[in-house]
């Protein structure tokens, strides 16, 4: 009888995109019915875990916080200036509990005993790799990055391991090869893993829906959303396009945060727009959308432009480090516009207006062909140990 291939994912609570990249690589896998038994280990879990045991030094439980937790209230609050802080207290971390680590993880493969690792978490790579090859040496063990670039260096990419990358934009290939890993282990892909439902046709007639939703049927529509805990810059930025009037109507994700659901809704304007918390029909909403107005985020980016969106976001001395060539990206792409502040919203706003300029954006997000996901899952099938192979371990117990 053969076995399932067993795959251990790693993934992580803080923001949003671990977990979709996992649902997104999942969703193709179940898609194409592969004979694989996908497992999940929650490295902040495992974390809190360890930390209650008093197993290793965790200093976030002085503040009575946990590291994912406050990085969500990071980007709730919009203390960003707390990330460079929290980076190297991780890496710290990391170096402290190195030892300890290295021979939890040992015990933990033999445990789980994965035929292949794919890890969608920054940090913890070196450790996790270097255990499974002193348990299972050879298993394939795949990093997905969920950012467009690397930074700081080595958050992802770890040279000294002979992990496989995924490498979603010409920088991050870039990178990979300047910091040593070997060509034979970068995997190019054409963007960012998103998930697929947003390569998917969307059959419905945006003029009668955007009249269910009480918009205007045939007026230029802008999607503006700040990831899943929302902002309250999106009070400012209702308040700033209320002089475009009957030119202008919005739709507005405001994700889990209720608050600002009533705020948007209770504010005054003339301006026809739709406010909803959050919502798993993003391609639904994007689709009666003419272009996006969000954070440089890494998924929120990918998935407008998969759907046809031109993006307008902010780049300045508060937007997260990581974050920043993502609006370099859209520069370079020339997908959309890039502000210093969404103080100057109705500048850019005004530009999209335009006919001919926004037609030349849409030409150039038409052009970008996002297989990313459906590339990685035809990655994995290649390096993915054959179900009816019988491992060298099977072997020698079937020996006895």
């Amino acid at each position: 009888m053969k076995k399932k291939v067993a795959i251990e994912f790693l993934t992580s609570q803080g923001g949003g995109g671990h977990y979709a990249t996992y649902n997104a690589i999942r969703s193709v896998i179940e898609q194409q019915q592969l004979p694989w038994q996908l497992n999940v280990t929650d490295m902040d879990d495992l974390v809190a875990s360890l930390a209650e045991k008093q197993s290793i030094v965790n200093i976030y439980e002085l503040f009575g916080i946990s590291s994912h937790d406050l990085y969500n209230l990071m980007l709730k609050s919009g203390w960003t200036w707390l990330f460079p802080l929290m980076f190297r207290l991780n890496k710290l971390l990391i170096k402290l509990n190195y030892d300890f680590g290295l021979k939890f993880f040992e015990q933990y493969w033999r445990e789980r005993q994965p035929d292949l690792v794919v890890s969608i978490v920054a940090f913890y790579n070196k450790v996790a790799w270097e255990s499974l090859e002193k348990v299972k040496p050879g298993t394939p063990y795949v990093t997905v990055p969920i950012d467009f670039e690397d930074l700081p260096p080595g958050s992802w990419m770890e040279p000294e391991t002979d992990n496989y990358t995924i490498c979603g934009t010409e920088r991050a290939a870039q990178q990979a090869c300047s910091l040593g890993i070997k060509p034979e282990r970068i995997v190019k892909t054409s963007g960012m893993v998103i998930h697929p439902r947003f390569s998917e046709p969307i059959n419905c007639d945006r003029k009668v829906e955007r009249q269910r939703l009480g918009l205007a049927p045939d007026c230029l529509t802008g999607l503006v959303m700040f990831g899943g805990q929302g902002s309250k810059v999106m009070l400012d930025i209702a308040k700033r396009l209320e002089c475009f009037q009957d030119q202008l109507q919005l739709i507005f994700i405001c994700g889990l945060n209720e608050e600002l659901v009533v705020a948007l809704r209770n504010s005054p304007g003339l301006q026809k727009r739709f406010v909803t918390g959050f919502t798993q029909d993003m391609p639904y909403y994007m689709h009666l959308s003419d272009f996006f107005i969000g954070k440089p985020g890494p998924g929120s980016i990918s998935e407008a432009i998969a759907m046809k969106l031109p993006v307008i976001v902010e780049c300045n001395f508060a937007t997260l480090i990581h974050e920043r060539y993502n609006a370099k990206w859209v520069q370079l792409k020339e997908v959309g516009l890039v502000l210093r502040s969404f103080r100057e919203i109705d500048r850019a706003v005004e530009e999209f207006l335009d006919p001919q300029k926004l037609a030349r954006y849409r030409a150039n997000v038409a052009a970008i062909d996002n297989r990313a996901v459906f590339e990685v899952v035809e990655f994995l099938k290649k390096i993915v140990p054959s179900s009816d192979k019988t491992t060298v371990a099977e072997a020698i117990e079937l020996g006895q």
